[in-house]
């Protein structure tokens, strides 16, 4: 098959079968006389197993791990174990993460509760007194400057 129709199969775009040759994720396909790639049935396997994996969150390089794994089931899968407990611990953690800035969040909007202008929003200008080195109370009391932040 072209990889048009791998792409169909699979759900995906070209360009992402493409990135993942490239990454050598997917293992390489054969080239007819023409240069085209021509795909089989297990690079559609392959294929979605690197999609499944993507939507769990895992990363490539741990996706490369993976891959050794499935090259040889009887490797003991004590990694595979780790790995998954790794990203149930940073789903935790992203969680925790959201919590808090959903609270956030609510402390800001209880800032202006009637529609009004914005010279009169509570919540604009607590934003205002931020950007401008002011405590504010989303944060209670802690600057958020460039250099504090964790993006």
């Amino acid at each position: 098959m072209l990889i048009g129709e791998l792409a169909k199969m699979a759900g995906c775009e070209v360009e992402t079968i493409r990135y993942y040759e490239k990454e050598k994720l997917l293992s390489a396909p054969e080239r007819g006389t023409s240069g085209y790639r021509h795909y089989r049935g297990e690079h559609l396997g392959e294929l979605n197993f690197i999609l499944h994996c993507r939507s769990l969150g895992i990363s490539l390089a741990e996706i490369r791990q993976l891959a050794d794994f499935r090259a040889d089931p009887s490797l003991a899968c004590e990694e595979i174990n780790q790995l998954i407990d790794r990203h149930i611990k940073s789903v935790h953690q992203q969680l925790e993460s959201l919590r808090l800035l959903e609270q956030q969040l609510l402390t800001l909007r209880q800032r202006c509760l009637h529609a009004s202008d914005a010279a009169h929003c509570g919540i604009f200008q607590t934003l205002v007194q931020a950007a401008e080195g002011e405590g504010c109370a989303c944060h209670d009391g802690v600057l958020t400057t460039p250099s504090s932040r964790q993006d």
